[in-house]
C-alpha cells in the first residue's frame, strides 16, 4: 500500500527555529548545514550533545541528545538490558546505542506532514523531554559501566527517590 500526499512549501525551516531557541538561551551551537544544528547543553550531570536534524523526505524534525559515554564491547549486552527497561518506562522517544561508535542517546522526532510549522515551544518541549530524560538516567548508565551493576540493579538505584525530609 502506498499513501501519496502532497508536500506543502514552508514558511521558515524547521531548523531556523531551533536556532532561535539555542540563540535565545545563549547556548553553543554550530550549524554547518541547512537541515542540521548542534547545540552544547550543560547539565547536572554532565553535557549533553543535542542535534536536531530536519529529514525532508519524512517531514520530520529529529532530535538526538548524547552523553560522553563511550560502551565498551564487554559492557554492549548489559547496556542494551538497561536501554530496554528505560525505554519501558518512557512515554515519549527512546534511547538507543549505536554500536559502531559506542555511544548511547536519547531520540524522538517531530512529524511535521503537510507543511506544518514547528513552534519554538514544540522544539523547547522536544529538548526538555530529551535532556530530563537523559538527566534522569545518565546514572544508570553510569553504574552499569563503571560499578559493574546489572541493568535492574543500576536502574532501582538511579531512579530511586525519597519522601519527606529527614
Amino acid at each position: 500500500m502506498q499513501i501519496v500526499s502532497e508536500e506543502k512549501d514552508r514558511a521558515e525551516h524547521p531548523v531556523d527555529v531551533v536556532e532561535q531557541l539555542a540563540a535565545t538561551n545563549d547556548w553553543s551551537f554550530d550549524r554547518d548545514d541547512e537541515d542540521e544544528i548542534c547545540i552544547s547543553v550543560a547539565g547536572r550531570w554532565t553535557d549533553y550533545h543535542v542535534a536536531f536534524t530536519w529529514l525532508a523526505d519524512l517531514e520530520t524534525l529529529h532530535i538526538s541528545c548524547a552523553f560522553d559515554l563511550k560502551v565498551p564491547d564487554r559492557r554492549r549486552a548489559e547496556i542494551a538490558a538497561l536501554i530496554a527497561a528505560i525505554n519501558e518506562q518512557l512515554w515519549m522517544g527512546h534511547f538507543d546505542l549505536w554500536p559502531k561508535e559506542g555511544v548511547a542517546m536519547h531520540r524522538h522526532g517531530l512529524v511535521l506532514a503537510g507543511g506544518a510549522q514547528p513552534s519554538g515551544q514544540q522544539c523547547a518541549a522536544l529538548l526538555e523531554n530529551a535532556l530530563a530524560a537523559c538527566e534522569r538516567y545518565y546514572q544508570a548508565f553510569q553504574f552499569v559501566l563503571w560499578t559493574g551493576k546489572s541493568a535492574r540493579e543500576a536502574l532501582e538505584s538511579a531512579t530511586f527517590e525519597t519522601k519527606g525530609e529527614a
